[in-house]
């Protein structure tokens, strides 16, 4: 077989004027005479590497959290797993308090001293939840324009939960309920709210 012969480049010409020479660029090298009018945005060269988030010495599986932002602040639930990038799958349980299975930020909680024992929860039921795209939202079907217009003065449907999520959700508290009945004062603990009130000193809270 022949060997490839290499790319050849386009070859500068050289004109003499009198006793000088001057070299002259092939067209294909010669600068543009027109340049856009707007300025062509590069993607920046990101150096900065993603490092694995370093979870709380406290923040340990079965702790009592209470949420700080979101829907649910002020809420005490469970911790059941630690997530990539600084994010704690938790749970009210929702027989309890109304918290589902959900995602937080490890951020937006206080870890307090009290512990459940996970003991006879269903693991593989927290490894499916923990998964990438269980929480991601499916794509609504757009109405046709003249159906929508119709439609405003209605009141909007009602989100129905997937069954596949409610029985996760069922799988997963009923060993948490058995074990939370077990403790005295613990049922009433998750469910009340955390608020602060005048002349109360987080700092020196005991959690």
């Amino acid at each position: 077989m022949s060997a490839q012969k290499p790319s050849e480049q386009p070859a500068n010409q050289t004109k003499k004027f009198g006793k000088g020479e001057r070299v002259i660029p092939h067209h294909s090298k010669r600068a543009k005479k027109f340049y856009p009018a707007e300025d062509e945005s590069k993607p920046k060269k990101v150096r900065k590497s993603i490092k694995p988030a370093r979870p709380r010495p406290s923040l340990v599986p079965g702790t009592v959290l209470i949420l700080l932002a979101g829907r649910f602040r002020g809420k005490r639930v469970i911790l059941l797993k630690h997530l990539p990038q600084g994010i704690l799958l938790v749970t009210g349980p929702f027989k309890v308090n109304g918290v589902p299975l959900r995602r937080v930020n490890a951020r937006y909680v206080i870890a307090t001293s009290v512990k459940v024992d996970l003991k006879g929860i269903d693991g593989k039921t927290v490894e499916k939840v923990g998964e990438e795209g269980y929480f991601t939202r499916e794509k609504k079907q757009d109405k046709a324009g003249e159906e929508a217009f119709f439609k405003q003065g209605e009141k909007p449907e009602k989100k129905k939960v997937a069954s596949a999520r409610a029985s996760d959700q069922k799988a997963v508290d009923k060993s948490l309920l058995d074990n939370i009945k077990k403790e005295p004062m613990l049922l009433d603990y998750l469910r009340s709210s955390f608020s602060l009130r005048k002349g109360d000193r987080p700092h020196e809270m005991k959690w």
